[in-house]
């Protein structure tokens, strides 16, 4: 098992994409949010932003194209943000529980495509 500082040092590695993953809600991730999900075992996290791509949440013009995601972990607790734009937070989800290794991530969804901030 890694420890978060070599989850971090080895997530800074990914500066694109050459592969595109499919998720079951139709939107895409590439290898960077591939090896995170593998690495920390949280899949569930991309299910979680891809299930909040509904009509209200996307009725907004400013994140249609761009979005940012933050998971913010404290004591195996976490609240999930999306900001449209830095500190201008439009969706909170808290989450109870989490075994997330790392105390904060944060992604970008650009079009359909979950990335890590690298990889823009």
């Amino acid at each position: 098992m890694k420890t978060p500082r070599q989850i971090v040092t080895e997530l800074k590695q990914f500066t694109g994409s050459s592969i595109f993953y499919k998720h079951w809600l139709g939107l895409k991730y590439t290898d960077g949010i591939k090896y995170l999900a593998d690495e920390t075992n949280c899949y569930w996290l991309l299910d979680a932003i891809f299930s909040h791509q509904t009509k209200k949440l996307l009725s907004n013009p400013n994140l249609q194209e761009f979005q940012i995601w933050h998971l913010r972990v404290d004591n195996n607790s976490g609240v999930l943000i999306c900001e449209w734009d830095t500190n201008q937070e439009l969706l909170r989800q808290e989450i109870e529980y989490t075994d997330f290794p790392l105390s904060h991530i944060k992604l970008y969804l650009v079009e359909t495509v979950l990335i890590l901030p690298s990889e823009y």
